[in-house]
């Protein structure tokens, strides 16, 4: 059967090894309480096929190439009417039995919008297991006062237990990206709720780590810290960005309403 051409201007670098295939499969069924599984970007299916030993009947791939959807509906005929030609990013998550899981050897260009996009649909979308760059994987897990702690840590960690699963090389995928690869699986918390206004939070951190180096009282300084007491009381205005978890951030951005 003819292969697809991984194509540059996707991302696409297609995993070529079994075992971390069905690692990174395992890695999402050992905690899956879904109704549905979306893939993202199955290329030619090497996830896929352990996916539908697993969970069949509602299991979903978003493929936005139409080479691999050719090859895939070739390939995974009991996949029939669930092989959307179509951007994860734009897709609609009312139109699954929720809830939904999602999992993918992710293109490394749009990796930290995926993750967004889970974030955004939270509510139905309890658990994510996907493949990224080693450098978004550690700031997705990435602690407090580390290089790697940034926005993305701090957002991801607000609603989602962050586990760094595991490294892959790069001699595993065709073609070999330039960098190394990590699995990350997360889990929506079941405690620990903002109790904020979670736009408003959105906007602090992102505030608070465009000027990284700055304490917060001047990178919040359109906020007016000055003038607020229970910020000032705080302490929060001597720390930078870096110092402070969700947590700490969800505090603030409650001292600012």
């Amino acid at each position: 059967m003819e292969k697809v051409k991984p194509k540059k201007q996707l991302g696409q670098h297609f995993l070529r090894d079994e075992n971390i295939a069905a690692k990174i499969v395992q890695s999402l069924i050992d905690e899956l309480k879904a109704n549905t599984i979306i893939e993202v970007g199955p290329g030619m299916g090497v996830l896929t096929k352990y996916l539908l030993k697993e969970h069949a009947e509602k299991l979903f791939v978003a493929e936005i190439d139409t080479e691999s959807v050719e090859y895939l509906s070739r390939e995974f005929e009991q996949l029939n009417g669930r092989i959307l030609n179509e951007d994860f990013l734009q897709l609609d998550f009312s139109r699954f039995d929720a809830p939904v899981a999602v999992i993918g050897n992710f293109p490394y260009n749009i990796s930290s919008q995926i993750v967004f996009k889970v974030i955004e649909n939270r509510a139905v979308c309890p658990l994510m297991v996907g493949m990224f760059q080693k450098e978004v994987a550690q700031r997705l897990a990435a602690a407090p006062r580390t290089k790697a702690y940034g926005i993305l840590s701090v957002i991801t960690q607000a609603y989602f237990d962050v586990e760094y699963l595991f490294t892959v090389s790069e001699g595993v995928f065709n073609p070999p990206p330039k960098v190394k690869s990590a699995v990350v699986r997360l889990k929506r918390k079941t405690e620990g709720f903002l109790n904020c206004d979670e736009s408003l939070f959105l906007r602090v951190v992102k505030a608070a780590f465009n000027q990284r180096r700055k304490t917060l009282r001047n990178a919040l300084s359109m906020y007016n810290p000055d003038k607020n007491e229970a910020l000032l009381a705080s302490g929060f205005m001597k720390c930078r960005a870096e110092e402070l978890t969700y947590m700490d951030f969800a505090a603030l951005t409650h001292m600012l309403t």
